[in-house]
């Protein structure tokens, strides 16, 4: 019986000890599969979690589809922040960022225009555009008017510039020529004696204290002189070669109730005399106004000469002087008078009006 009991217990034995080995072998075995189910687990559970989101949202859409609200708690889950906090550097950009988003919904957006408004507009731009072509059309037409003018003046004195040219015979070109040199002769000692009495003039205002006549009349004898000399070298004149002695006569004039006639060379020397008596005449008128003297016009030297701008040639003395006269007197009454009724001062220059001027001359074309 003992050995019976004993080799019982030894059996038992080699039981326990076989099957604590081969447990010990599972329970590791048991421990790496565990292991490997726990990763497998954690896969698993991430899968489910990224599957999750998309398996609501198509909830949340079917649901809406279906008429259905969704979960409120669903939607604060997932309105819930997951990720990491923000880092603080990003703060202030936000900041800014919600600045600019607030300044941006403060600033009124502009009102477009009516379209009545705008309609306004364009019918005042299109009369304004009316408006500016009239007033091209009317300064064209102006300018057309003004060039047409021109052409035929141009025309005019092309045609008298054509029949001056028509050569006289050579009889009456002489005949003119020694005309012309007896009427120089006389002018010579005309002036010779005029300016003698210019003298005698200048001294009687220094009696009589008037300075500013005075001046003016020194300055007028001195002109004169430089005159003087210029027609002593006329004793060699070629008035062969001057076209005023062999061309026909295109104009007459009428003094004293005698016609006479002239070309072109002559009725612009008859303008020059008017023009400068009215200027000489302008000049004496304000020196009497300065001395306080009353006004004479004949009382003046100059007007008693009447023979400054004039050269001895194309017209007779007495024409010159005549005409020189009648611009003297209409100067000095506006200079005395402080007026230009007769005249106007440009350039440093008086010179009678136009108007007058042909009323004076009163020129007829024989053209």
């Amino acid at each position: 019986m003992k050995r019976l009991g004993i080799i019982s217990t030894v059996i038992l034995l080699l039981l326990f000890g076989i099957s604590g080995l081969s447990h010990g072998k599972s329970e590791k075995s048991n421990q790496g599969q565990n292991q490997q189910g726990k990763k497998q687990g954690q896969e698993v559970q991430q899968g489910q979690v990224q599957q999750e989101p998309q398996e609501k949202n198509q909830d949340q859409q079917v649901q809406q589809s279906q008429g259905k609200k969704p979960d409120q708690k669903t939607q604060k889950q997932e309105q819930a922040p997951q990720g990491p906090k923000q880092d603080d550097k990003s703060k202030p950009q936000q900041q800014n960022t919600q600045q600019v988003q607030v300044i941006e919904k403060t600033v009124p957006p502009q009102p477009k225009p009516q379209p009545k408004v705008q309609q306004v507009q364009d019918q005042n731009a299109q009369r304004k555009l009316e408006q500016q072509q009239k007033v091209q059309q009317v300064h064209d037409r102006n300018a057309q008017r003004k060039l047409e003018q021109q052409q035929k003046v141009q025309q005019v004195h092309d045609r008298n510039t054509q029949r001056q040219q028509q050569r006289i015979s050579q009889q009456e070109q002489q005949k003119r020529i020694e005309l012309q040199q007896q009427n120089l002769t006389q002018y010579r000692t005309s002036l010779d004696q005029q300016i003698r009495l210019a003298q005698q003039r200048a001294a009687l205002l220094q009696q009589q204290k008037r300075l500013a006549q005075y001046r003016y009349q020194q300055d007028y004898y001195d002109r004169l002189r430089q005159q003087q000399l210029s027609i002593q070298k006329l004793q060699n004149y070629n008035y062969y070669n001057d076209p005023y002695y062999n061309t026909g006569w295109t104009y007459q004039y009428n003094r004293g109730g005698t016609s006479y006639q002239t070309n072109q060379y002559g009725a612009d020397l008859l303008r020059q005399a008017v023009n400068q008596g009215y200027q000489e005449g302008f000049l004496a008128g304000q020196a009497d106004r300065q001395d306080g003297w009353r006004s004479n016009y004949q009382d003046s030297y100059a007007y008693q000469d009447a023979n400054f701008g004039y050269n001895g040639l194309y017209l007779q003395q007495d024409d010159y002087n005549y005409y020189f006269r009648e611009g003297f007197r209409r100067g000095y009454e506006d200079s005395y008078s402080s007026r230009y009724q007769y005249g106007s001062y440009s350039n440093g220059r008086y010179s009678i009006l136009d108007t007058i001027l042909s009323g004076i001359l009163n020129l007829t074309s024989l053209l």
